[in-house]
């Protein structure tokens, strides 16, 4: 049955995460969907998840954070949450899954470990933000 359910491929939706200096001036990052199609995406599911290990060799896994957006418009910005810099190290997944008219799409992001670091920051225009996106 799963084989006949067809997933064409993902273009155009992004996820990014970015920084910003918040009201008490300190370093906040947060996780961005970006819909730079001109169609509107429906009943959006973002699933994260942490997982990888720690500097000792030990296996570690965060909570698997669910979300769920009834409509994500057309060119349009959704914050999904917060991550902090103690997590940098893991594998950072989001399993992004919508639909547009009757067909669904669903794409896994992964930042890998240490990805998400200065020298690898790039101004993402949508969100005049610097940070890290994955396409």
């Amino acid at each position: 049955m799963k084989k006949d359910i067809e997933f064409p491929n993902v273009e155009g939706v992004k996820v990014a995460i970015a920084r910003k200096i918040n009201d008490l001036n300190e370093v906040e990052w947060d996780v961005y969907l970006i819909n730079r199609l001109s169609v509107d995406l429906a009943n959006v599911f973002v699933n994260s998840r942490g997982y990888g290990h720690n500097p000792d060799g030990t296996e570690i896994k965060t909570s698997q954070l669910r979300h769920f957006y009834k409509d994500v418009p057309a060119k349009g910005i959704i914050k999904v949450e917060i991550i902090t810099p103690d997590v940098f190290h893991l594998n950072n997944e989001y399993w992004v899954s919508y639909f547009i008219g009757n067909q669904l799409f669903d794409k896994k992001f992964v930042f890998v470990p240490e990805s998400i670091r200065e020298e690898n920051l790039i101004r993402i225009k949508q969100l005049e933000l610097e940070g890290i996106l994955h396409e």
